[in-house]
């Protein structure tokens, strides 16, 4: 880490690769010879056409996402998509959401106000307080269903998907804001992914979204064109001004993980990372994970002291140790490390020193 530079366990916006921050600072005041900055050009120009011509190459390189999918950049972030989801994809007024977490269960609200009670919960784990998601046999699908709705990894409650819930022939679609590019995926799996890019891909500001052809085409006449995977994708995704700058910084962090060796290399930095959290985490009695074992995410680890007041404490020491972020979100509590990509072992080594510390301070 550079000198200054703190360890930055937030959920979102979260740590940038230092070497694409310092890219970035080269660039900032005259893009390559250019004059200006990528914030102050105009997206109708031909530096810029290259610029966000090569981040969907490079996206479609680096996830295998296969010619039959368009690649789209939109704004609103993946909040936005929870509705644009059933505009473009619920023609029949037919969908099911398994809800794993907070935002599985947000894009179920968002799809209510759209097509009402077709919009149905067709699982859940909330009983159990999100600290693990449903199996199969718990899962209640209509066969109907214009889609199924998962959110892959759940940031708030620290669990993943290790399976792909089988569905039949109803597409699959799987919101992956906060595990995008932390590991090699097989998108032919799904009808749609997309996330939002503020965890592993840039600053905040766009959502990606992956969408199968022949999804596409099929919209409610009250989806709005901004909205319109079908508009999206015809103008390429240029309906209006994009965020430009969010979209660059993108490409910088796609040609900076092509650069280490892709996918297969960043899974195995995050699975070193996130084994050395929960290998301590489980070989001690101080700190309680929240999620079980054969659910745990990579990307967010949850876990508590013993009561609120340690909670705290941990938190305010943890800011004199260069940390921040660490505190849990307001509907789980306790605490949470959030470790993508960008977090470096070293990291996550600080962080195991202090909890240690910690403990046998208390």
């Amino acid at each position: 880490m550079s000198e200054g530079r703190i360890f930055n366990f937030s959920a979102g916006p979260s740590m940038l690769p230092e070497p694409v921050l310092k890219r970035v600072q080269g660039e900032l005041m005259n893009y390559e010879g250019s004059g200006m900055s990528v914030m102050e050009m105009s997206h109708r120009s031909k530096v810029y056409d290259k610029i966000i011509t090569d981040c969907e190459a490079n996206l479609r390189k680096i996830l295998g996402v296969p010619d039959n999918y368009k690649v789209l950049f939109l704004q609103g972030g993946a909040s936005g998509v929870f509705a644009a989801l059933p505009m473009n994809l619920a023609a029949n007024g037919k969908a099911d959401y398994i809800v794993s977490g907070n935002f599985s269960g947000g894009a179920l609200k968002e799809a209510k106000k759209i097509i009402g009670d077709g919009a149905r919960e067709a699982g859940t784990t909330k009983d159990l307080n999100f600290t693990r998601v449903p199996t199969q046999d718990e899962l209640d699908l209509d066969p109907e269903a214009s889609y199924v709705h998962i959110c892959y990894n759940n940031t708030i409650y620290g669990t993943k998907w290790h399976y792909d819930p089988e569905t039949g022939n109803v597409p699959l679609i799987a919101d992956m804001s906060s595990c995008i590019l932390s590991e090699p995926i097989d998108v032919s799996r799904y009808g749609v992914i997309y996330g939002g890019a503020q965890k592993n891909m840039a600053p905040a500001g766009f959502a990606f979204v992956a969408v199968r052809d022949d999804l596409i085409g099929d919209e409610m006449g009250i989806t709005p064109k901004i909205w319109s995977f079908k508009t999206q994708s015809e103008k390429a995704s240029m309906i209006n001004t994009p965020p430009t700058f969010p979209i660059y910084v993108c490409n910088c962090v796609l040609e900076y993980l092509l650069e280490i060796g892709g996918l297969e290399e960043m899974k195995k930095r995050n699975v070193a990372k996130s084994a050395l959290l929960y290998d301590y985490l489980d070989s001690q009695d101080f700190y309680t994970p929240h999620a079980e074992k054969i659910d745990r995410s990579m990307m967010n680890v949850t876990f508590r002291t013993p009561n609120d007041e340690l909670d705290k404490e941990f938190v305010a020491g943890s800011v004199e140790k260069g940390f921040t972020n660490l505190k849990g979100h307001r509907s789980v509590g306790g605490l949470r490390a959030s470790i993508y990509n960008a977090m470096p072992y070293e990291g996550v080594e600080a962080l195991v020193d202090y909890m240690k510390e910690f403990a046998a301070a208390h």
